[in-house]
């Protein structure tokens, strides 16, 4: 069971340490220090992502060797409030947060914005949204650095 942990913990940072090498330049040269806005995303992303490990040790320790992402599903889904609230977090991170990193990513420039997605299964959906938003705040603000096309159409 502390394997899995460790797979886990492993991948999640290999997926967060995969988005900022991928976008690396919106961390070099001069789009300069984070906003505030930048700082509460990824403040509110890494307690999310504490308090959601915690929680997951927590499951890990007290389930043992039937702690599966199946299993873990199926408990999420204990009663009707929080059936409600499961199959909230089930769409948004299985189907909204990939189509809107994606496609988004994609018109604001990001590279590989599917990592967002991944990121979160090994993260969670908070911490993954909140950096994707934080680096969409970046990317807005290199996009606005960049020298406009002198081109004409």
């Amino acid at each position: 069971m502390t394997t899995g942990l460790f797979v886990y913990g492993t991948l999640g940072v290999a997926s967060t340490a995969f988005a900022c090498w991928a976008n690396r330049r919106l961390f070099s040269g001069g789009v300069g220090r984070p906003t505030l806005l930048e700082g509460l995303y990824v403040t509110f992303a890494v307690a999310a992502l504490g308090l959601g490990w915690y929680f997951n040790v927590r499951y890990v320790h007290q389930t043992g060797s039937s702690a599966t992402y199946w299993n873990f599903t199926k408990a999420i889904f204990a009663n009707p409030a929080a059936d409600s609230a499961a199959q909230d977090t089930v769409i948004v991170n299985l189907v909204l947060l990939p189509l809107w990193t994606i496609v988004d990513g994609r018109r604001r420039g990001l590279r590989h914005a599917w990592i967002f997605f991944v990121m979160s299964l090994f993260t969670s959906l908070a911490f993954a949204m909140g950096f994707y938003l934080a680096f969409v705040e970046r990317q807005e603000r290199y996009r606005a650095l960049e020298p406009a096309d002198s081109s004409t159409a």
